[in-house]
């Protein structure tokens, strides 16, 4: 009986399967969590914690918010500072000291943001009820008490309850006003600004055609003093109605004090929100944490960044895709095409196919300083000068700018479009192709139709 031969399990290359298919399934693990970390902690970061009050071993007391805690050494010397108790507990430990970080804010007191505490060097902690986080226009938040609420400097109310109770009664109304005179400023003040500084522009452009103090220019002078005389009503109007909601916001200001007994007084209007977080319940804690983040997604940045929202970002990267896209489907396709469907195959087009493959493996920052420098100050500038002249020495196209962030990013992507459709196209059977041909298409309707 003739034996049937067998194939080795090397052979096969079973072990083979199963190592790189492990390997897959443990990057594909370790980026899952990867991401789930970033969702935790980016999804937490707007929920209102709770207030600590912390009294330290020398009576020194901070209030703020827990940020993390953690275990570290504790050297040999400062062990031995320490009191007997505290030195056997973290001698059973093995040297080892747990710590708190918190958040205690008030940048403006005290010079700082955080603050480490060891677990052993702390005496007392609580959750005082009345506590308060307050986010403000700037300094960050503050953490502590409110004192007292005035108006035109004098007291209406003393005491955290009776103040919290004022406060919640103007809070609203202030932000309002601040709002509509942050609206005043931006938009009605500047269209009007920008009202007089194009008929500025027009007067600089005729003195540059015409030249000064000739007929035509004076003509234009004196058509550009009229039309300033109701913009500069509007200004002062708008400056004046402005000048008002700023006094009445004036008159409200609240007095913060600080768990170690220093005192700030600012605006109400200052104030974007304010709540007690120790003695807030889950429905209340939930619409904190959706009004941060409509707040993060809709608002513009403040306090160098750090605060506020990304809206403008979120805008800008939208509007610099679509722009990047309109510029790189039609040039990336059509070359890829012509490369592929219409360009006599030879050492040309084979050295234009190494050229588009090594510029999809240019660094970014090339294209970034390419950019610049041809795009910003070569392309912008000549437009400057040609089209603009009347607003020089202030760029206006040979700057940074959208533009020319899109038509950068353009350059960075048509390579890889291209490299990506000519090898969708070389996917297409040869006989597909062929028997479009025999079938009587054209050239164009075969890649239209067929490819």
């Amino acid at each position: 009986m003739k034996k049937k031969r067998t194939t080795g399990v090397m052979a096969r290359g079973e072990p083979m399967v199963w190592l790189t298919g492990g390997a897959l399934a443990s990057a594909t693990l370790m980026v899952l969590g990867l991401l789930f970390l970033v969702f935790y902690q980016g999804v937490s970061t707007f929920w209102p914690r709770q207030l600590v009050a912390v009294t330290d071993r020398q009576g020194k007391k901070y209030l703020g918010e827990i940020s993390r805690e953690e275990s570290y050494p504790l050297s040999r010397d400062l062990l031995q500072q320490l009191p007997e108790d505290v030195q056997n507990r973290i001698r059973q430990k093995g040297g080892i000291a747990e710590r708190i970080l918190i958040r205690t804010g008030n940048y403006d007191l005290y010079g700082d943001d955080f603050k480490w505490i060891s677990l052993f060097e702390i005496q007392k902690k609580d959750y005082p009820p009345e506590a308060l986080t307050v986010e403000r226009l700037e300094w960050g938040p503050f953490y502590g008490f409110m004192e007292e609420f005035r108006i035109d400097g004098n007291p209406v109310a003393k005491g955290p309850e009776e103040t919290w109770r004022t406060f919640e009664e103007f809070h609203s109304q202030a932000r309002e006003r601040y709002l509509k005179m942050r609206h005043l400023q931006k938009k009605d003040l500047g269209e009007v600004n920008f009202q007089l500084e194009q008929l500025r522009l027009k007067l600089r452009k005729a003195e540059l055609s015409q030249g000064k103090d000739t007929a035509p220019y004076l003509e234009v002078k004196a058509q550009v003093e009229r039309e300033e005389v109701p913009l500069t009503a509007r200004y002062h109007q708008i400056s004046e109605l402005i000048g008002q909601l700023r006094t009445e916001n004036n008159r409200y200001r609240v007095l913060l004090k600080e768990i170690g007994g220093g005192t700030k007084e600012i605006g109400v209007f200052e104030i974007i929100r304010a709540y007690r977080p120790n003695e807030m319940g889950f429905g209340e804690k939930l619409r904190i944490y959706f009004s941060r983040w409509w707040e993060f997604l809709s608002s513009e940045p403040r306090e160098a960044n750090t605060e506020g929202g990304v809206f403008p970002a979120i805008f800008g990267t939208f509007l610099m895709t679509v722009i990047m896209s309109l510029a790189v489907a039609p040039f990336g396709v059509i070359a890829a095409l012509y490369l592929r469907e219409y360009a006599r195959q030879g050492p040309l087009v084979s050295g234009v196919r190494i050229a588009v493959n090594n510029l999809a493996g240019v660094p970014s920052i090339v294209f970034g300083v390419f950019g610049l420098g041809f795009f910003c100050y070569g392309v912008g500038g000549t437009l400057d000068s040609i089209f603009f002249p009347e607003k020089l020495p202030a760029p206006t196209f040979g700057t940074g700018g959208i533009l020319w962030a899109s038509l950068t990013l353009a350059l960075l992507t048509v390579p890889v479009v291209i490299v990506a459709t000519e090898e969708a196209l070389a996917s297409v059977p040869r006989s597909m192709r062929e028997g479009s041909y025999a079938c009587g298409a054209s050239k164009w309707q075969t890649v239209r139709r067929i490819v």
